[in-house]
This record gives structure tokens, sequence and C-alpha cells, in this order.
């Protein structure tokens, strides 16, 4: 890596630090409201920014333009999809979650059904995001870095003194510094101190992703201009510019009405890494705009997550380059020195970013959910906000020492969808019934919960089960499980209804006025999504 890239990123990285720092110095650190919900003083272009940022981490870059590497344009629909859930969170989820003024997910279960079944959904979060979703943000955090930055020929002879091959010690390298610095970051700050960063950063990235999408672009072209590189890209890959997936493609077209828009709704209405910021929102109208400006911002998301992919495709195919090392690769190829180390410094945050958001999320999880209502009913403030940083780097040391084992996923993208998806699905569904019904029971949702991971699990994991889940498409099976897991609770709900109808009371934890265009907006969002899936649709894959 050239000085230029490496005086770059150090001047990127230091004005985010110091910037956040002055904007936070004066928070409420104190207090579990100031703490875990940044005061609820959140404004809509911060929520947007940081739900954007926390979403838009390096298994987004590195893992959805692998991703496009190998499937084509079609993969975009982990990018346009999600449009519409952010619609239906703006619409429906967020209303009730403000109403009852609820600092976690688990904790409106326990308002709706009872204590346990706010346990057992805690325990559940913290397993998926302690084993599945940290150690996959740092371990492609660290690929993206090593790719980019040219790490291991900046270590020396280190691998060799220590017996260690190169790539090897890279890649623990980066997982620890990024770790650490990130635990920081989450664990001293708080969630604005969070957001705030995350909103710097967003900035950064969203730059340096267009500008890796205009390079390389440019590169196909022998240096000609954009469109003629665009032009060039499309002819190339006429057949593979398609936003249908064909049978044998890694999202199938008729999984986007299963478990692929399933998982959509779980991740941006009922996933507390990503709604945390919205349950901070200063009010029910400055939420409804955050997230839906969040939406917006996602429509240009295939331009720098899918269409840098296909261009390494164009530039790379016969090179025996791995499908999620073709992002770093390319932008060590394109970008010029100084924009290198900007670019590499905006990626740090990215992955600084979303391993705050889930550290974060994990030590509001264990401080609120289970050391205040299990461990120590009586904990003062000081003590709550202590045990989630003790917690919190607990997590965090576990999560760097799973982080490098993942090296050997052929994917980690998919890798990451098929894993969340284990408690995705049993979360969301007792989230959705609670919200749809007033008689179902707690024993239904504690049932479906447990069932719901398990049956994930075995379906994935144990022989014979997995015969039933290898029958049909992966995201076919979690529709499935999820379709059966509210049939189930709502049986239960007509054999065991609950003694008194379920009344959701307004604690006036914020101004619940909701904003006066949601709807219109929303709406307009739909129609953008459903006009860009037909205009670059080719249905005869399907045949």
């Amino acid at each position: 890596m050239d000085p230029l890239s490496i005086i770059s990123f150090c001047l990127f990285t230091a004005f985010v630090g110091v910037l956040t720092w002055w904007l936070t110095r004066g928070d409420d650190h104190s207090s579990s409201k100031g703490y875990f919900l940044a005061g609820r003083t959140l404004t809509f272009p911060l929520i947007a920014g940081s739900l954007l940022l926390t979403n838009l981490s390096t298994e987004q870059m590195v893992g959805l333009n692998g991703a496009a590497f190998t499937d084509g344009l079609s993969v975009m629909v982990w990018e346009i999809v999600a449009i519409i859930a952010l619609v239906f969170m703006a619409w429906f989820f967020l209303p009730r979650f403000l109403k009852s003024g609820v600092a976690t997910v688990p904790e409106y279960l326990e308002i709706r059904f009872d204590s346990q079944t706010r346990i057992i959904a805690n325990l559940i979060f913290l397993l998926a995001y302690v084993g599945i979703l940290l150690p996959i943000i740092l371990y492609t955090g660290a690929t993206g870095m090593i790719g980019i930055m040219g790490v291991e020929s900046l270590i020396g002879d280190l691998p060799e003194r220590i017996g260690v091959e190169r790539e090897t010690c890279a890649l623990w390298l980066i997982v620890w510094l990024v770790g650490l610095a990130g635990s920081v970051y989450a664990l001293f700050g708080g969630l604005r101190t969070v957001a705030i960063s995350d909103t710097i950063n967003g900035v950064g990235l969203l730059i340096g992703g267009f500008l890796i999408t205009g390079f390389s672009l440019s590169q196909l072209a022998d240096g000609g201009g954009l469109l003629e590189g665009a032009q060039r890209l499309v002819s190339e890959q006429r057949e593979r510019f398609n936003s249908v997936g064909g049978p044998e493609a890694s999202v199938p077209f008729g999984t986007i009405f299963s478990g692929v828009f399933l998982l959509h709704l779980f991740y941006w209405t009922t996933n507390q890494q990503i709604i945390q910021r919205t349950l901070g929102a200063k009010s029910l109208a400055e939420g409804q705009k955050g997230v839906l400006l969040t939406g917006a911002l996602k429509l240009m998301g295939p331009i720098y997550l899918v269409i840098p992919g296909m261009i390494a495709w164009s530039l790379f195919a016969g090179q025996d380059v791995k499908p999620d090392q073709a992002y770093g690769q390319l932008v060590r190829s394109v970008l010029p020195g100084p924009l290198a180390g900007f670019f590499a410094a905006a990626l740090i945050g990215a992955i600084l970013s979303s391993f705050n958001s889930a550290l974060n999320s994990s030590c509001t999880l264990f401080s609120l959910g289970l050391y205040k209502k299990l461990f120590r009913p009586t904990a003062s403030e000081k003590q709550i906000v202590w045990s989630g940083k003790v917690f919190g780097w607990v997590v965090a040391i576990s999560a760097m020492c799973i982080a490098p084992l993942l090296g050997n996923t052929t994917s980690i993208f998919d890798y990451l969808q098929k894993m969340n998806g284990m408690y995705f699905i049993p979360i969301f569904a007792a989230v959705l019934v609670g919200m749809c019904t007033r008689r179902v029971p707690a024993r239904a949702a504690k049932l479906g919960l447990v069932l719901g991971f398990v049956l994930i699990a075995l379906g994935y994991f144990v022989p014979p089960f997995d015969v039933i889940a290898k029958s049909m498409n992966e995201y076919h099976f979690l529709g499935v499980v999820f379709g059966w897991l509210v049939v189930m609770m709502l049986v239960m709900g007509e054999l065991w209804p609950r003694a008194t109808e379920f009344e959701q009371r307004d604690v006036q934890a914020v101004d619940m006025t909701p904003w006066r265009f949601v709807r219109p907006a929303g709406l307009t969002l739909i129609a953008l999504v459903f006009l860009i899936y037909v205009t670059l649709a080719n249905f005869d894959v399907l045949r």
C-alpha cells in the first residue's frame, strides 16, 4: 500500500473519530435510556444514516458483490425487496413498538405474552449474535481489508516467525484490531455514538462505492467513458443482466415470495441490531421518515453492491478468483492510491458500524432482558450499564476467536442468510402473531420460538431431518416452517385462548403523531420496486 493511501486512510479515520467525540461529548452514558436508546433523541437523518450503514457493511459490500460475481443481477433481491419490508416497518410495526415504549423486541414480547417469552427470545437473539452475526461481520471485514489494503505485504516476516500461513496471520490480525476498536466505540459510547459515527462513515462509504463503480466501468472500457463501459458490461453479460433468478441461481425467483421475503421482513422490522435506532426515535414521525428515507436510499443499492461484482466477473473471469475475493481485488485494481486509502477507512467504518450495532444490541438484550429481569431486579441504572459493558467484552472476545474459523465457507453471504433463518423465522412469527391477534396465549409464543429454532437447525444440520430441507430450496423450507409456526400458534389461540383480550397501552414514551406523508411515500417506494423488477426481468429463465 503506497504512502498516499496510508495517509488518506489515517486522515479520514481520525476525522470520523474526532467529529464523533465532539458531537457526543456531553451525552448521557450513565443511564440505561441514554446508553441504550440515545435518550430517545434520534432524528430522521441519523436514523436513516445509521440504518443504512448498519446494513451496509462488509458482508454486503464483499458478500453481495461476490454473489453477483457468481449469479449476476438477480442477487439484487437482497437490496430491492428490502424496501417493501421497510415500508411495512413504517406503516405497521414501528407504531406498535413506540406505543409500548420498548427498548428491545423481547421486551415487546413480554408485554404481549409473558416474561418467560422475553427470556427465551433474549437467549435466541444472544446465541445468534455471538455465534453467527458478530463473527461473520469480523470475518468479512477482515477479508475485505486484506484484499483492498494488501495487508499480507505489510506484516513483514511475522507469519514465518510464528509459524503460520501469511493469509491466516493477516486474517487474525485484522479481526482482532477491528474487534478491539469496535468494542471501544460501542461499549464506551452507547447508541448515539454509534449512530453518529455510522452516519459520517455512511457518507464516505456511499461516495467510495459509487467511485468504485465509476472507475470500474471506465477500466472495463479500457479508459473510455462510463457509458461505453456500461454498454460493454451489458453486451458481455446480457443473460446475467436479469432481475429474475433461474432454478440454479442462489436466489431462484420463486423464493422471493417465501423465505427471502420473510427474511427481509424480520431483518427490517424485528431484528434488534437494526431497529434499535428506530426505537430511539424522537417521535413516531421522525422514525417513519428515517425508515422510509432508508428505503429510498436503498433504491441505489445495486449500483455499488451488485454492479461491481458483475464488472469483476468481466475483468477477472478465468483467473481463479474466489467470489468473496472479487470485490477486494476490483478495488485494488481500479482505485488510485489516495482514494484507496479513503475507501479503506470508510470500509473500516462500515465494519465497525455493523460490529458496534450488533454488540450494542447484545449488551442491551443482556442488561435489560436478563441481568435486570432475571439476575438482579433491584440493580441501579449504573449497575445495568456496567453489566452491559462487561458482557459486551465477553461477547466481543468470543466473536474475535470464532471469526477466523469461517475461512472455509464457500459463499459467506449465502452462509449468513442461511444461518440467519434459524432465529429470524421463529422470532418474526411470534412478533407478527402477537401484533395481529389478541387471544393467542403465551404458551403458543414460547412453543413457537423453541420449536422454530430447533426445527430449522435440524433441517440444516442433522440427518435424517435434513432430507426434507434438501428436497426443496432452503428459502422455501424457511417459508414452510414459518407458515407452520403461525398456524400452530393460531390453533393454540383457539384451543387455549387468553383469559382476557390483550389491549396495548400507550405509555407516552414519544409523540405518536404519524408523519402525514407516510402512506403516499410508502406506496411510491413499493411502485418503484415493482417497476425496477419488471423493467429488468426476463422470465424465459424459468421455462
